[in-house]
């Protein structure tokens, strides 16, 4: 992706899509065909994206990759229709719940290996509030966006519940050295 900031006509263009592939998948139709030469250059471009679905503040549903493999405009319907209908943590959101949710669309910045000595430099090096961050332990890794720092602004509680998402103690990123990687988003939502 490049670091230049979606134009407003391109995050409505986005969100529309997000949209109308949730009202098909909650409604069992096939997802709308999507005419990349149609749309602005841009949304053409490979980048991975992470949908995020609110019901009045409330957490709905959060899908989406870390890594840029298809056009931005298919990775965002692909990760609106599993936010809805996917998301482990949820029952498939229903008809009734569609005039409800708001939509947020996460465009990635790909994702950058943080080197650190200790848990100290660890939390000295993470920027709350900008950085995204992954963790990964063997094969299990789990990432919070940028955003979720609203939600836990200290770093070491981000860092403990980031260990318990993946499944993992609280402390392990306290106990052992943990692969980490630290990434941006640009944000949008309805």
């Amino acid at each position: 992706m490049t670091s230049q900031q979606f134009n407003l006509k391109e995050q409505e263009i986005l969100l529309k899509i997000a949209r109308d592939a949730i009202y098909a998948a909650v409604h069992g139709q096939p997802l709308p065909v999507i005419d990349l030469g149609s749309l602005p250059p841009r949304l053409s471009e490979k980048g991975g994206t992470f949908v995020t679905l609110t019901i009045q503040g409330s957490l709905r549903g959060c899908i989406g990759t870390l890594e840029a493999y298809q056009p931005v405009a298919l990775d965002v319907q692909e990760h609106a229709v599993a936010a809805a209908m996917q998301d482990s943590r949820f029952p498939i959101l229903r008809p009734s719940e569609l005039p409800l949710i708001k939509i947020e669309i996460s465009v990635l910045t790909p994702k950058q290996p943080l080197t650190y000595t200790d848990p100290a430099d660890l939390l000295e090096k993470l920027q709350p509030g900008i950085d995204g961050v992954v963790l990964q332990d063997g094969f299990r890794k789990a990432t919070f966006l940028p955003q979720v720092w609203e939600k836990i602004p200290q770093p070491v509680s981000f860092l403990s519940e980031l260990c318990m998402k993946m499944g993992a103690p609280a402390n392990l990123w306290q106990k052992k050295p943990l692969k980490v990687y630290t990434y941006q988003v640009e944000e949008f939502h309805e």
